[in-house]
């Protein structure tokens, strides 16, 4: 199954059209308002430095669910940000590198927020998937900029709360596509409420 149209088809005619289009209130995911929760803390180690995600299961029970099964099992550990588009976002998530890969469990059903509840913005973490809005399995996005395009039609279910200078510094793919050569790779991810390994 091609995952790409998180981001390929379906996707590069919503995402590059509107990536342009800025959220006129709110252009970075706000932070949070108390100390993040270990339990829903993602931390991935990245080679410009660790990136540290909230996790979202009020908005995305069961891809919160699917990223801490996956995390746990080290199916993360060494995976490529196999599609990096500057100014819209990083694609990872896939263990082949090819935008077509994924883990073996099933897909899942669409968590899809109103924009009244969460935004594409600067820091957003969202779930890729193909034309099918029930195809998320593993890649996810991390948003370099607003785009009003993806709200409501992609899974959100985590905000970058520190090291976004690190998803920054990500080596960027090729104009259009977004495909990297030799990508920039997950180090490790791991659950904050876990001891690392």
């Amino acid at each position: 199954m091609d995952r790409r149209t998180l981001l390929g088809g379906s996707f590069a005619a919503i995402g590059l059209a509107a990536c342009a289009q800025q959220a006129p209130a709110q252009t970075a995911a706000p932070a949070p308002a108390a100390a993040p929760d270990p339990e829903n803390t993602l931390i991935l180690e990245l080679p410009g430095g660790p990136v540290t995600i909230q996790m979202l299961p009020d908005l995305a029970p069961n891809h919160v669910a699917r990223i801490k099964t996956l995390t746990r099992q080290g199916f993360y550990n060494n995976t490529p940000f196999h599609r990096v588009m500057e100014g819209f976002m990083a694609q990872g998530g896939d263990p082949t590198g090819t935008g077509t890969g994924g883990s073996p469990l099933p897909d899942l059903a669409a968590e899809f927020s109103p924009a009244s509840r969460a935004r594409f913005v600067r820091g957003t973490v969202g779930m890729a998937r193909t034309s099918n809005p029930n195809s998320a399995n593993s890649q996810f996005f991390i948003m370099y900029a607003p785009n009003q395009g993806l709200d409501g039609q992609y899974t959100i279910w985590g905000r970058v709360i520190s090291g976004m200078d690190a998803v920054d510094r990500l080596k960027k793919g090729a104009p259009g596509s977004g495909t990297v050569t030799n990508p920039d790779r997950i180090r490790t991810a791991r659950i904050a409420a876990d001891a690392p390994r």
